[in-house]
């Protein structure tokens, strides 16, 4: 009886030890507690279950080191650059025979526009076969007296006085010849042909078959293929920020600027920008438009896409991928431009951010 009795007393001492350290003892907490409780410790930490990160839409970006920042953007104008519009005249007076291409159509360089019938083409043709002839018959004369003087039957200076008529003759075919060839002309059928001298598109054509040309105007005008200018006012204060090769960007088409101005308007307190420009969508001559200039981004700066980023109370916010959620980081950013924004501090190269679903951690993160 005594050694059950202590028997008893060894189990229920075992039992109070061992439940004792069960109650004292902290329970080892799981993720989510984790996450919870560093969210109430921390207001800039947002904790978001896994299954929870699906509904909110999110998705995630690394960023990316910054090349360029934009710096100004600029009302401008789209016109074709110097040397870019070229005048096709009718070269000399006739009747237009037939047309090729319409008011807007593309042509390239050397294509046919129009074929003209002019008298002054058969003329230079007519002339062309006369000289030919003398040609032939000079070359003959010079050919024998050349070989008489040789053989000392005749005067070496009438040999030479046959040369001089055939050399005068040659001279007088190429270049009766070179006139034909210049206008495209053709002598047997008193036309001639107006042809592109440059790729682009006809933006103007005023020919009709049957309408008679003067050889003073200029039926077809031509804007070189995807070239354009822009023309921009840069204000006074940014005058000294911008510098010829910088990018400027229209909507996706970026180009490079040419030059800047070194005298400022004394009305507008303004210089003139001018940039080149290729052609794209809405790139077209006499539109008014809105361009942005970059210039090279500061050191450390990186690169997001502009969905990242959201403003509480006023200030720049990220949110950037920490354990069990997502740190709310304050940020100096530039003004988002298109597709993406460029963080000057706050953020550092490779870190991921919140792509999409930032307004929705934006509210819970307010909300907490």
């Amino acid at each position: 009886m005594g050694r059950n009795t202590v028997l008893l007393s060894s189990v229920a001492l075992l039992a109070i030890t061992f439940g004792g350290w069960w109650v004292v003892s902290p329970a080892t907490p799981s993720p989510d507690n984790q996450a919870a409780e560093k969210s109430a410790a921390n207001p800039d930490f947002l904790a978001v279950a896994d299954d929870k990160v699906r509904l909110l839409g999110i998705t995630l970006a690394a960023a990316t080191p910054a090349s360029e920042v934009a710096l100004a953007q600029l009302p401008a104008t789209i016109s074709p650059p110097p040397n870019a519009r070229v005048a096709v005249a009718a070269t000399l007076p006739g009747t237009v025979q037939r047309t090729f291409v319409n008011e807007g159509d593309m042509v390239r360089a050397g294509q046919p526009l129009a074929v003209v019938i002019s008298r002054d083409i058969l003329t230079i043709g007519a002339d062309l076969s006369r000289a030919n002839a003398r040609l032939g018959v000079s070359q003959a004369s010079a050919a024998r007296l050349s070989k008489l003087s040789r053989e000392g039957i005749i005067a070496a200076a009438r040999a030479d006085e046959a040369q001089a008529i055939a050399a005068e003759a040659r001279v007088d075919v190429a270049e009766k010849s070179r006139i034909l060839r210049m206008v495209g002309g053709s002598g047997s059928t008193g036309t001639y042909t107006l042809t592109a001298p440059i790729s682009g598109r006809v933006t103007h054509a005023d020919l009709v078959a049957g309408n008679p040309v003067d050889g003073m105007n200029a039926p077809f005008v031509i804007d070189a293929e995807g070239k354009y200018e822009v023309i921009a006012q840069v204000p006074e204060n940014l005058v000294g920020k911008l510098q010829p090769g910088m990018t400027v960007r229209l909507g996706d088409i970026s180009g490079k600027v040419t030059s800047i101005g070194s005298t400022i308007d004394p009305a507008s307190r303004s210089a003139t920008l001018k940039a080149s420009l290729p052609a794209g969508p809405g790139v077209l001559a006499g539109r008014n438009a809105t361009v942005t200039v970059f210039g090279p981004a500061p050191a450390k700066a990186v690169v997001v896409p502009s969905s990242a980023l959201a403003s509480i109370d006023g200030r720049d916010v990220v949110f950037v991928v920490a354990k069990g959620g997502y740190d709310r980081r304050f940020v100096k950013a530039a003004t988002a431009n298109g597709k993406s924004v460029v963080i000057f501090e706050g953020l550092g190269a490779g870190e991921r951010v919140v792509a999409s679903g930032t307004s929705a951690l934006k509210a819970l993160i307010l909300a907490q």
